[in-house]
């Protein structure tokens, strides 16, 4: 079996290259192993393709940085049974793997490569998927500001996702937007403060939106929050950050949840929503789970 670790420079507060050739060459000669370190923005996706055409045999991939890192490696990997994907969490969020627990075990490069697989399902926007979640309204005015405050000497690294809400609750508390699931409006009024459409749990570094979520049960989770006021917003954060919205009835009034395969999204022109953290612009689209789409792979022990 060869195990590729595709490393992104840029992702996290340094560069992670060294590192992860040191911990491979401790695991000695036995492990087949290479590093391909991506050289801009949808390389990852393209050099998997490129490897599974040209050389169609079991392999595993392991995306070595944050979220935006594995979901092009997702997006490489999916048609091609024979391919496996890890996660090595070396970004700022590293959400998707929380789903597991602590993301300590995926940093252990022999847990990793000993590591059994498993089929999970992806969620599809047109010809793009996303491992983890698709959100938007005040959540994609936040994954918006995030690249740019990670920049910032002072506030970036894990500081960037709490100012970049800071931010938001200024220009991000109303939106115009449709939400059906499985046919059914879910916000009467046309508005919304945010959506989740999540396979995974967590957003944010630490916000666990979807706690109910399970991502092979060939469903997803879909919350739509109603606009509510920036102090009410305030009030209630922590709860929703801690996952225990479902258990409080202050949400009752404007929180509507539902599972679903498929998801209509339909708003005004201009309108933004976010792949794994990944803004793209679109109005009018559908997301659809993708069961079993790709085999995932789970560290030992965890």
């Amino acid at each position: 079996m060869k195990h590729i670790f595709i490393v992104n420079p840029a992702s996290g507060k340094e560069n992670s290259t060294d590192i992860i050739k040191s911990e491979l060459e401790k695991l000695g000669s036995d492990v087949d192993w290479e590093v391909y370190v991506t050289q801009s923005p949808g390389d990852a996706t393209q050099y998997i393709r490129q490897h599974c055409e040209a050389h169609r045999e079991p392999v595993r991939f392991y995306a070595c940085g944050g979220d935006g890192t594995l979901h092009e490696a997702a997006n490489g990997i999916v048609g091609y049974a024979f391919a496996s994907l890890g996660c090595v969490p070396r970004g700022s969020g590293n959400d998707f793997v929380k789903y597991y627990g602590e993301k300590a075990i995926f940093l252990d490069l022999k847990k990793q490569i000993s590591g059994r697989t498993v089929s999970i399902d992806l969620i599809r926007v047109g010809a793009r998927y996303a491992i983890n979640a698709v959100h938007f309204g005040f959540d994609s005015c936040v994954a918006d500001l995030i690249p740019k405050l990670r920049r910032n000497k002072l506030i970036g690294g894990r500081l960037a996702y709490p100012m970049a809400v800071a931010k938001s609750l200024m220009t991000g508390m109303r939106h115009q937007c449709c939400v059906e699931v499985e046919g059914e409006l879910l916000n009467e009024a046309k508005e919304m403060l945010l959506c989740t459409i999540a396979n995974g749990q967590y957003v944010g570094g630490s916000y666990r939106c979807a706690p109910k979520s399970k991502n092979d049960d060939g469903e997803l989770e879909v919350c739509v929050m109603q606009p509510i006021s920036v102090l009410k917003f305030l009030h209630i954060a922590g709860v929703y950050q801690a996952g225990k919205h479902f258990e409080d009835a202050r949400f009752e009034s404007f929180m509507r949840y539902r599972r679903g395969k498929k998801i209509h999204v339909m708003a005004p022109e201009g309108f933004v929503y976010s792949m794994d953290g990944e803004i793209i612009e679109g109005n009018d689209f559908v997301a659809e789970v993708v069961p079993g789409a790709i085999h995932f792979i789970v560290p030992e022990g965890c």
